[in-house]
């Protein structure tokens, strides 16, 4: 339950507090890969990281020097030492026998499957390296992918790994020009895509845009040389002789055998552009040894893999960092067996993310909350279906979850007693930063928790001072770790002035966070997001959580609008829960139920966050990642035009709340 607490700092009033709790089921903490000594082996941050190090990956040329912190904020980790991420992540589990294991079960949308093991993916990822080789590629060429989640999507990654050729994966969901301005960032003249791929039963084009992208690069660009299509859908495309080949065609001429390149462990594995910011996108710089070392231990020990005997699903796109992280990298150089699955959670029906867990037997499960939290609205009745029984860890990812969400993600999905991790971390830092260990930690509904071993994070005040338990603050990070961003390609001054002059010296993540008495952090989404009511600093995500607190609300999104008397007053946008929809089409049933949010905001957090106004809304505005578009609702609670809605998944969504105003 939660609670009024008094206690604030200049940086972020602290209003709620979460009582709940809940620790390891015993037999769970007796066979968990980590317990609570490594927090200690952890304060050693770079030794610690070293042992990682040689544990996880294996090694071409031995590194002597764990980390070179002279040219700060750059750093250097295992720098002289030489190795090949795909390598990692196939050969060496062949080599050891694993070769029949099973890499990827393939589903796709329409209901088609594929079954992968690791020696075919690595014959697969052979051919595509040289397939990329014999048009030119060489290592530290940029590749740009623009695909679906395929089998193929995975290969054309790991191939450029193998080449030691950075890639760069645009979300198949972005634009034209968005598309356009990351290759001609990257300097790229190779592109991967696929003639389209399936969404909600329909063919979803994506030749299209790559024709348009290439067409309007700014003539100082040198020009795409290649694009290599995979067929997908059979949909009709564009063609344009000399420049475009078929993936089959292209992998059917190349060799089977290819010799991985080794590359030092600074060398660029790849670049991934922020997404939703204003401006030209910045291009986070990821290196090898380091990355390779933080995603693959983190995979291990905040998910407890077993690779023997777990089936692992990551619902992420290969488009943002969570795909790279925690469906090719983390998981394949640990030698997990894994769903991928090409479509959405509601296609054909509300129940395909359940089939697939039972289907496969998945038992591990790493989602959004926004994902939880549309499944909560859809009612339980639908996961009931399924038998869901193998779960054992259960992960959230991408935004903070509220303590309802949690709580429903663990009784519904969980069965009441599967840990769940809420792990915290960006594209930027590279791999989780902050999270619950299964096996050790009392786990509290909604919040991160503490930073993992070997790494240095806490909450700060205006003046870089760590705040006292209870208050609130920005979240840093105090000391260098393996994979973070090693610059904004092509801009080192934009790093540091993005990152690092906020509070010198120290990583600024952009997040606003607060300890509660225990000291475990809670995140309350970005500054951005961050409201000034009558002079109190209020988190959206506060209250947000407290509005899905209530019985009736499935979803809820809450922004600051301007005003002339408290500087900004809270505006939110709830979506009720499905058997409430018919109740709020009478105005005066509807009027009551806003009228009675408002107080139980008001009775949770104080009546200085109760919102000025509710609107009951069908659908909330996001981005086919998931992530709520609230700048659009700003636009809508202040009366302006609304901005630009091209990367929403459904940009009819804004008339439809437009209407409710």
């Amino acid at each position: 339950m939660t609670d009024r607490t008094d206690a604030s700092t200049s940086g972020m009033d602290n209003h709620a507090n979460e009582a709940r709790s809940f620790a390891p089921p015993a037999p769970f903490a007796a066979q968990a890969n980590v317990d609570a000594d490594a927090y200690g082996l952890g304060a050693d941050s770079e030794r610690f990281w070293a042992d990682q190090a040689r544990a996880m990956l294996t090694w071409k040329t031995p590194f002597t020097q764990t980390l070179d912190w002279s040219q700060a904020p750059v750093a250097r980790w295992f720098a002289d030492g030489t190795l090949n991420a795909a390598h990692n992540a196939l050969d060496r589990h062949v080599q050891a026998g694993n070769g029949d294991r099973v890499a990827l079960y393939f589903e796709g949308e329409p209901g088609d499957t594929r079954q992968v093991t690791y020696a075919e993916l690595l014959t697969e990822v052979s051919r595509a390296a040289n397939a990329l080789q014999s048009l030119g590629v060489k290592t530290g060429d940029r590749v740009v992918i623009y695909m679906p989640m395929l089998v193929e999507s995975v290969v054309t990654m790991l191939a450029c790994a193998r080449i030691g050729a950075p890639h760069s994966v645009v979300f198949g969901g972005f634009s034209a020009d968005a598309l356009r301005s990351r290759i001609e960032d990257a300097g790229a003249r190779i592109v991967v895509t696929a003639d389209g791929g399936w969404r909600r039963g329909a063919p979803a084009a994506l030749k299209p845009a790559v024709d348009e992208a290439i067409a309007g690069l700014d003539p100082s660009h040198p020009g795409v040389d290649h694009v290599v299509v995979v067929r997908r859908t059979g949909q009709e495309i564009g063609w344009t002789q000399g420049r475009d080949l078929w993936w089959s065609e292209a992998l059917e001429a190349a060799d089977t055998r290819h010799d991985p390149v080794f590359v030092e462990a600074e060398h660029p594995l790849f670049i991934l552009y922020t997404s939703g910011t204003t401006g030209k996108p910045k291009g986070i710089l990821h290196t090898t040894g380091g990355y390779l070392t933080q995603a693959a231990w983190t995979h291990w020990a905040v998910f407890d893999l077993k690779a023997d005997s777990d089936v692992y699903w990551c619902t992420a796109d290969i488009g943002w960092i969570t795909g790279h992280s925690y469906v090719v990298y983390g998981p394949l150089v640990n030698g997990a067996s894994q769903v991928i699955y090409e479509g959405t959670p509601d296609a054909p029906h509300r129940g395909r993310w359940w089939e697939i867990v039972q289907k496969y037997k998945v038992s591990i499960l790493y989602t959004a909350p926004t994902a939880i939290r549309t499944c909560m609205k859809w009612g339980e009745q639908i996961p009931a279906q399924f038998d869901l029984g193998s779960l054992r860890v259960l992960g959230s990812v991408g935004e903070p979850i509220n303590p309802e969400a949690w709580m429903w993600y663990r009784r519904v999905i969980g069965g009441g007693s599967t840990p769940i991790v809420d792990t915290w971390w960006q594209t930027e830092t590279g791999a989780i930063m902050i999270s619950p260990l299964p096996g050790v930690t009392a786990t509290k509904p909604g919040s991160a928790q503490v930073p993992l071993p070997g790494i240095g994070a806490t909450v700060v005040d205006d003046d870089a001072a760590p705040v006292p338990n209870g208050a609130g603050g920005y979240l840093v990070i105090t000391k260098p770790w393996p994979s973070m961003l090693r610059g904004i390609w092509g801009d080192l001054q934009r790093f540091k002035d993005t990152y690092w002059s906020r509070f010198p010296g120290i990583y600024f993540a952009g997040d606003g966070a607060k300890k509660d008495q225990d000291g475990d952090i809670w995140l309350l989404g970005r500054v951005d997001d961050v409201m000034n009511v009558s002079g109190h600093r209020l988190s959206t995500t506060e209250i947000e959580s407290s509005l899905v607190a209530h019985e009736s609300v499935a979803e809820a999104a809450v922004v600051g609008a301007a005003d002339e008397t408290t500087g900004q007053a809270v505006v939110a946008f709830v979506i009720v829960r499905a058997q409430f929809a018919e109740l709020v089409t009478d105005p005066a049933q509807a009027a009551a139920l806003q009228e009675q949010l408002r107080n139980h905001v008001g009775k949770q957090i104080g009546p200085i966050a109760k919102p000025r106004r509710i609107l009951i809304v069908p659908e909330l505005p996001k981005t086919r990642s998931g992530k709520i578009m609230r700048r659009l609702l700003r636009d809508v609670a202040e009366n302006r035009t609304v901005g630009d809605a091209t990367t929403l998944a459904d940009s009819s969504v804004m008339n439809l709340i437009a209407r409710k105003m």
